[in-house]
């Protein structure tokens, strides 16, 4: 739903020079956009497989050949590509769940069909189960990136080039306290962030072998970057802790018109203000600099939910679309989540997400920790409740059902299917990826 993907161009660096309070001021105003929840979006990563030989690389020429005919689909969805060649799909803010879910998978049977006719299938996985990380998009920004994360270790370019996600986007709420005020919801996000990240957990292979977590695409996102990666700390109220976490987050990269990007070591945006170097910083900056920042929950004027692993399957994406959307938008379900997931603060402890002892657990263990299992089990009931009153169709409802049935109900996530004993070697040869077993289907998509 954002105009942007993370690390993308961004406005050009032509306005007028930016202070230190201006930027305080510009970050306060345009991070949370209050009013009553209505607006919900999803964005989608699929990594792009072969149908008969998924772990196979896909040949960069039959890549470009299927992404110019993608280009040429009429989707209401803005598609782009990752930097390993991930398929991104950021849907257009939608007035209901239902809207939001009937256009994405018109948009996804249309991506489907195309890239079918090139032997391809979108395949949902928070980390690619074979692939080594390899750059397909050569681009100064993503050049910068790379040696930014480089600094790190190597979870940046696992992240850029094998990571896939389902982004969840929220309005941030009212103004006032109460179920669906912003500063709950703030609160809450990172609470029942923990909760998702369990029960969506769907990516503990990495390169063939099994690599100790349900998610690891969480742990890479935890090992990205000492602070880039981290939700604001410091117990202040949302917007000043959001404010005060972009300007002292150091700068990923200055970009120029031409010639390679500058990629300054330990300068944070608040440096940068005050020295003016290697040149001013202006407002296109501090937007272009928000995008290169990846907390859990993004707050962009909406919320930007951005803890969940791919999912397998033509209809696993609409799961954690109307699990989050109910459990956030409807203000009884809210209430009972939020008493829900309150207790699991104490295991969090003071350190921010995700890199405190719950949301280690979480992707480290799914739903096998008791506590998690204890918490999803009572949210995806709540959210089927609430489904119900939102409008969700029958075919939404049996769908997240079924998900809970299969997975939540049994303490289990994706995941522990794909740890079963030759569970990852029957899916290296399989005749459809995008039709593989799960939940029941919601359109042709």
């Amino acid at each position: 739903m954002s105009s942007d993907t993370p690390g993308g161009p961004g406005p050009r660096p032509d306005s007028a020079t930016l202070d230190e309070g201006a930027a305080q001021d510009l970050l306060r105003g345009i991070c949370f956009k209050t009013g009553p929840p209505r607006i919900v979006g999803v964005e989608l990563e699929w990594l792009i497989h072969d149908q008969e030989n998924p772990a196979a690389p896909v040949a960069q020429e039959r890549l470009d050949g299927a992404v110019a005919a993608l280009r040429e689909l009429p989707l209401s969805a803005a598609l782009t590509f990752e930097p390993g060649g991930q398929l991104e799909l950021s849907s257009q803010p939608a007035a209901s769940l239902m809207e939001c879910v009937e256009t994405t998978a018109a948009d996804l049977a249309a991506v489907r069909g195309s890239l079918g006719r090139s032997g391809l299938a979108p395949a949902g996985f928070g980390v690619d189960p074979w692939q080594t990380p390899h750059r397909r998009l050569r681009e100064p920004r993503y050049d910068a990136m790379e040696t930014a994360l480089d600094r790190a270790g190597p979870a940046g370019r696992a992240m850029m080039c094998t990571s896939a996600s389902v982004q969840v986007c929220l309005d941030a709420g009212e103004e006032e306290p109460g179920p669906l005020g912003y500063g709950r919801r703030w609160q809450l996000t990172h609470l029942l962030g923990a909760v998702l990240v369990a029960a969506f957990a769907n990516s503990p292979f990495q390169r063939g072998r099994p690599t100790g977590w349900k998610s690891t695409r969480q742990a890479l996102w935890a090992d990205l970057d000492p602070v880039r990666t981290l939700a604001p700390g410091g117990g202040l109220p949302p917007r000043e802790a959001w404010a005060a976490h972009v300007l002292d987050t150091t700068v990923m990269c200055v970009r120029r018109d031409e010639g390679p990007w500058d990629v300054p070591e330990g300068l944070t945006f608040r440096e940068w203000i005050r020295t003016g170097a290697p040149r001013p910083a202006v407002r296109a900056d501090l937007d272009y600099h928000i995008t290169t920042l990846f907390p859990p929950v993004r707050p962009r004027g909406h919320l930007e939910l951005r803890m969940i692993d791919a999912q397998s399957g033509a209809d696993g994406w609409l799961v954690p679309l109307a699990v989050a959307t109910a459990l956030f938008d409807d203000p009884e379900a809210a209430e009972t989540v939020y008493r829900t997931v309150k207790p699991l603060a104490e295991s969090a402890g003071s350190g921010p997400s995700p890199r405190n002892p719950l949301w280690t657990t979480a992707a480290r263990a799914g739903l096998s920790d008791p506590e998690l299992r204890a918490a999803a089990t009572v949210c995806f009931d709540t959210a089927l409740t609430a489904l119900g009153r939102m409008g969700a169709s029958e075919a939404v409802t049996d769908t997240v059902a079924a998900f809970n049935d299969r997975y939540v109900a049994r303490g289990r996530c994706p995941a522990d299917d794909l740890l079963e004993p030759g569970a990852l070697g029957r899916l290296s040869r399989p005749t459809d990826p995008g039709a593989e077993p799960h939940t029941g289907r919601v359109t042709s998509a």
